[in-house]
């Protein structure tokens, strides 16, 4: 199934990159796989049935907040649905929400089990309006109200290093990105570590792990060897390799 994308209002795309809406009628269950992106987020559902994740056969509260997915995992839905995602650059889950992101890699942080007013009304507030829109609002002003409380929590060098990895396709050399933002690369790795979850090399990697993966699923290639090349990897092996390991199948599987 694919999402709507939905690009987000201005006063929010500091720190969201895009918003993902996935709607179903259909009474049967629905699988929605999700691969490492280098994305945590902020999911908000409705539905019928159970809502799971695979595998670790969670049900998930109508609200969490997600690390990095860094295994794939599957989203397990019986009968109609709604999903919003609001995925961040992943320089905001420690400021916002004072929670170590490497803590929340594969996992969850569940917003209804904190004592606080404001998430009890946000759960209030979308549970009464089954209008995608109305809900990306009240989520945005949310997010928006969080920022300005909490902006001066915000790493932004460590968010200038992630838009070059960004830019770059994860094909940088990251002592480099050190040296731009001023910083020694021990200094460096340790604040991009801490605000993200992930070290610099390994946002990298997924980061050209999801180039190649457009570029498969688009078709967008005459050989293997195309995809190969043009994203850095060493040979079609060390490809097969790191595709495999963020899959849980081989190219040429999930091509079919």
């Amino acid at each position: 199934m694919n999402p709507k994308i939905i690009h987000p209002d201005k006063s929010i795309a500091l720190f969201v990159k895009e918003i993902l809406v996935f709607e179903s009628t259909d009474e049967y269950r629905s699988n929605l796989p999700f691969y490492a992106d280098g994305y945590p987020g902020l999911l908000f559902q409705r539905s019928k049935g159970d809502f799971l994740i695979s595998p670790h056969n969670k049900k998930m509260p109508h609200i969490f907040l997600y690390g990095q997915t860094i295994t794939p995992i599957t989203i397990n839905v019986a009968g109609p649905f709604q999903i919003i995602v609001f995925k961040f650059y992943p320089f905001v889950l420690r400021a916002f929400w004072d929670i170590h992101p490497e803590s929340i890699n594969d996992s969850c942080y569940y917003l209804e089990a904190t004592p606080n007013a404001d998430i009890r009304q946000l759960i209030t507030e979308l549970s009464s309006s089954s209008n995608y829109s109305n809900n990306i609002r009240v989520l945005s002003d949310f997010l928006l109200h969080l920022f300005n409380t909490k902006k001066d929590h915000l790493d932004f060098s460590i968010k200038q290093a992630i838009l070059n990895i960004i830019e770059n396709n994860g094909q940088v050399a990251i002592g480099e990105i050190a040296k731009e933002e001023r910083l020694n690369i021990r200094t460096f790795e340790r604040r991009f570590l801490k605000e993200t979850g992930l070290t610099a090399k390994q946002f990298a990697k997924i980061v050209q792990f999801q180039t190649s993966l457009k570029q498969l699923t688009s078709k967008d290639f005459h050989r293997l060897t195309d995809i190969v090349y043009e994203n850095g990897f060493s040979d079609q092996s060390h490809f097969i390799r790191v595709f495999k390991a963020f899959t849980g199948s081989t190219p040429a599987s999930f091509n079919k």
